[in-house]
């Protein structure tokens, strides 16, 4: 049986495929830095926009992150995206910090509060030498080093400390006044979400790319308790469809493909151009899924597509 004949062109040319970022945490052991690089050099021909790599809360992970940082610039051709936080820190350390990514070349920094002492849900209280909001984080990073790209964070469902979602897009404002350029949203699964937010967000007048942020599903218990930690829902059907796969990881592996694929590719559809991939430091979900968009290794065309 033959390959069937593809129609012939008429000039239109192909869709460029979506442009794409990725989301690391930096490694606590041998075993787990290991894995970590295995997945930077398998999604790395992607040449994603730029990929990020978080911080713990209160600075946990500063060491670590740092580390992570410098070896994605001196080993690789990435873009790497510092996480930053300000919660529990006084303004010259988290000033610091911002000045030693400074000195190794990064110039992109993803500026977030972050979860207070007690964890999500706990009462934030400002250090009372500190940054009060990451509104006030941005307007510093901006103030002192003016070409550093600022990401900040957005919430589909509202932050879960905000009093109602016109305060949760004020502050999503004030980051903008300051000077942020991007925002990433905290991970959804139901795509309405999204789209009610956005509306929302155009008619204050923020303008600034919101980038939906993506998480396939490794582990679905594992997921749902993250998400009612921070506020995220998880929908009856999303359940329903790894039920009974607890003991069948394979399965699970290919219905959580299936299931991120769709949404990103609904996402597509309505004109999304930009996904962030929350990748929990495993490639072969990202890797699926960019492929189901069209995006392709560096170097390899696939018709008009290939990724640059």
């Amino acid at each position: 049986m033959t390959e069937p004949t593809p129609p012939a062109s008429n000039g239109a040319r192909a869709l460029p495929a979506p442009a794409i970022s990725f989301e690391f945490f930096p490694p606590k052991t041998e075993e787990m830095e290991k894995s970590l690089w295995e997945t930077i050099k398998r999604l790395a021909p992607l040449a994603p926009n730029f990929v990020s790599v978080t911080y713990g809360a209160g600075g946990s992970t500063r060491e670590r992150t740092h580390a992570t940082i410098a070896r994605i610039l001196s080993e690789t051709a990435l873009v790497p995206a510092a996480h930053l936080t300000c919660v529990d820190a006084r303004c010259a350390d988290v000033d610091d910090v911002v000045s030693r990514y400074y000195e190794v070349g990064v110039r992109h920094i993803v500026a977030l509060r972050g979860d207070p002492a007690g964890g999500i849900g706990a009462a934030y209280t400002p250090h009372p030498e500190g940054y009060r909001s990451s509104a006030d984080l941005v307007a510093s990073i901006k103030r002192r080093h003016g070409d550093i790209e600022v990401t900040v964070s957005a919430y589909p469902e509202k932050h879960p400390e905000s009093a109602s979602f016109d305060a949760d897009i004020d502050m999503l404002k004030a980051k903008v006044d300051a000077g942020a350029t991007r925002a990433i949203t905290q991970f959804f699964f139901d795509n309405d979400l999204y789209f009610r937010y956005l509306e929302r967000v155009r008619s204050r007048g923020i303008n600034i790319p919101i980038v939906p942020g993506i998480l396939p599903v490794q582990n679905f218990k594992q997921a749902a308790n993250f998400a009612k930690r921070a506020g995220a829902s998880v929908p009856g059907w999303l359940a329903q469809k790894f039920e009974g796969l607890d003991d069948d990881p394979e399965t699970r592996k290919l219905v959580a493909a299936a299931v991120a694929a769709g949404q990103v590719q609904k996402l597509a559809k309505h004109g999304v151009e930009t996904f962030h991939f929350y990748t929990m430091n495993r490639a072969d979900l990202v890797f699926a899924i960019s492929h189901l968009l069209g995006i392709r290794p560096k170097g390899t065309k696939n018709g008009a597509q290939e990724a640059a």
